[in-house]
């Protein structure tokens, strides 16, 4: 009975909308009080109600109501004419019952969407991935009429009629949770416009950008069809797949509860050296449960004391337990990057030799104790960690338990499930565009981000029936991702080729506000604005047409120099630094040589002495490279190749 309660919870969102009492109304989570609706434009408002029934809406800023009629399937809709920003108004319901929703402002709304840059919170995350300035940022968030909404998470195997959520008003104690790309950008566009600002975050870190697609879409792409033929099966076998994965669940949940069978005779110990990750050391495809146990030989002199444990950070959680007993655990939030700093109570403090055990979970993907040798250790509490035993080294180790597979597969990292449950049913909530953060995921896969990525944009505007809504995305700042290879900036190539798909597309470039040893920098404060600026210059008309550092739009041979075309050289190009770098030019044979670079005039000029006959030439094309051309106001330029994407 258990089993099938649980199963019945899972598939709840997705069978209740038609499943409503006779008199009761019900609307998707977003349509609620404190929402933010587009201004100047018909709204739709929709819900679901007894079938056949008659459903009327009315604004308070007007006497006139509209109306329709629920469908058989109990699912009804109108468009609700709204005025000029402003607010706060009511917005009645009426059929059977009366609904009134309080607190409305009526302003410019905004789907916010990505992965982690853009899922990043204004609080950070933790020491090792902070947002700059946060503890000011958050001081100062009281804006009252910024609203924001964050879509909770989740995974579906076709369309959904709803999402988790709920708006919260902007202030100190409601923006440390919500995305920060998301806020500083609505901040920068309210000191712009002075009118409400509405914020839908829907984003998941770690995603790929098919996941965000719709089925329809990727079908006629033709590269996902095998696995969007699984995401089909699933659907249609999701119940029996369903009660089997809720019986493998409670006894993932029954093993991570156990705080003692790292006693179990079953339990087979070999060696391991740590810090690393499992996969490069003997465990190349384990997801699960691992337990890692050391005796350490405690001085006469620390006995009776409290001790201080630092292992470094651990993908993805743990629990960790010193003379048998549990000191502390990291099991809550985004995990995998924080470095564990645990104290050890005095009383469990022994001379002589005593056991330390971590018991460590991996969700997914890597896992173990990857951190640097440095960042283990055990000391007393009044010093520091070099006066105390270092950890790194061989360890014990057993696999404790290996986490099933589900049959449904519920990582969001298949091609249309979030589109499904995260974008689906916000459509046709009235926007005025969307920015995006994400692109990390596909890394490696650039010549398929030439037509996946304008294909996803050209989907949500088809959903959204908007005609070319504005859509203003990031470019991936510099990283080191696993070397300092071609991959990255060959997708950052491709972000910038999606900016044919004008007018109403921009891209925000990072390439001197990124971190090249961190994935997700801290500055989210210039990402936000730069995104506003396209949105201030191209969709509002706001401010002095400058939104873009300089992009590449062609080059010409004159003997053995490349003369390289620049749009956007607002100011005129200049340079950072002593002079240029990074530039290269092809020879012949295909072959990349270091050139040197020089800006003349709104062009830059290419030569290299070990290219006699270019046929190409490329800027900042490595992970790391940040680059050194810039336009007169400050904006960097995109990294570019005039090569065809491989």
């Amino acid at each position: 009975m258990h089993v099938m309660t649980k199963l019945f919870a899972l598939l709840g969102l997705a069978l209740a909308p038609a499943g409503y009492a006779a008199a009761q109304v019900k609307l998707p989570a977003f349509i609620t009080d404190s929402m933010v609706l587009q201004q100047a434009t018909n709204a739709p408002i929709w819900g679901w109600s007894t079938p056949g029934q008659t459903v009327s809406v009315s604004g308070s800023w007007s006497s006139k109501a509209v109306t329709g009629v629920a469908g058989k399937d109990g699912k009804w809709m109108v468009k609700l004419p709204t005025p000029k920003a402003g607010g706060p108004y009511e917005v009645t319901i009426k059929a059977n019952e009366t609904k009134t929703l309080h607190g409305i402002l009526i302003g410019e709304v905004w789907i916010c969407s990505g992965q982690s840059n853009m899922e990043m919170p204004v609080q950070g995350w933790g020491a090792g991935t902070p947002i700059q300035n946060s503890a000011t940022e958050i001081a100062d968030a009281n804006y009252p009429s910024i609203r924001m909404f964050t879509v909770d998470k989740a995974v579906g195997f076709a369309p959904q009629e709803d999402v988790k959520g709920s708006w919260a008003t902007c202030a100190p104690t409601t923006v440390g949770s919500f995305s920060a790309t998301a806020y500083f950008f609505g901040r920068q566009l309210y000191q712009q416009l002075h009118v409400p600002i509405g914020l839908i975050h829907t984003s998941w870190g770690g995603t790929i950008a098919e996941a965000w697609t719709s089925a329809p879409a990727l079908r006629g792409m033709q590269d996902f069809n095998k696995d969007l033929d699984r995401v089909d099966s699933i659907r249609h076998h999701l119940k029996a797949m369903q009660l089997q994965d809720s019986i493998h669940a409670a006894g993932w949940q029954r093993a991570l509860a156990d705080r003692s069978d790292y006693n179990a005779p079953s339990l087979q110990w070999a060696t391991m050296q740590v810090p690393g990750y499992w996969e490069s050391l003997g465990q190349p495809s384990l997801d699960g449960i691992v337990w890692f146990k050391r005796t350490v030989d405690i001085p006469a002199t620390w006995a009776g004391k409290d001790l201080k444990l630092d292992l470094g950070p651990i993908d993805d959680r743990d629990i960790t337990y010193f003379n048998g007993q549990p000191i502390d655990s990291t099991m809550q939030g985004f995990t995998w990057m924080a470095e564990r700093h645990y104290r050890i109570p005095a009383s469990l403090v022994k001379a002589g030799s005593n056991t330390l055990v971590v018991k460590v979970i991996d969700d997914g993907g890597n896992g173990g104790m990857y951190g640097k040798p440095s960042q283990l250790a055990l000391y007393p509490a009044d010093q520091q960690p070099g006066a105390g035993i270092a950890l790194g080294g061989t360890w014990q180790y057993a696999v404790a338990k290996v986490k099933p597979q589900p049959a449904v597969g519920n990582s969001p990292n298949q091609p249309s499930v979030l589109y499904n449950a995260m974008i689906a049913p916000l459509v046709p909530y009235a926007i005025k565009g969307a920015i995006w953060y994400q692109g990390e995921a596909n890394v490696g896969r650039a010549a398929q981000y030439t037509r996946l990525f304008p294909l996803m944009i050209k989907d949500w505007r088809n959903h959204w029936q908007e005609g070319n809504f504005p859509f203003y995305f990031v470019q991936i700042a510099p990283f080191g991702y696993g070397g300092d290879s071609t991959q990255a900036a060959a997708l950052r190539d491709a972000q910038r080729r999606t900016l044919k798909l004008a007018p109403n597309t921009g891209m925000a470039v990072t390439m001197d506000i990124g971190e090249t040893g961190n994935i997700h920098p801290a500055d989210k404060q210039d990402v936000g604005k730069r995104l506003a600026l396209w949105a201030l210059n191209k969709t509002y008309r706001k401010t002095d047409g400058v939104y873009s550092g300089p992009l590449y739009s062609g080059f010409e041979v004159k003997g053995n120099e490349v003369v390289v075309s620049f749009t956007n050289t607002d100011g005129g190009l200049s340079v950072v630094g002593d002079k240029l770098k990074d530039f290269e030019l092809q020879d012949a044979d295909g072959s990349w040589k270091p050139a040197q670079a020089s800006i003349s005039g709104e062009q830059v000029t290419v030569t290299s002495p070990d290219v006699k006959a270019p046929k190409g030439v490329r800027y900042a094309f490595y992970a790391t490279a940040q680059g050194t051309l810039f336009n007169g106001k400050g904006l960097p330029a995109s990294s570019f190749t005039s090569e065809a994407l491989k």
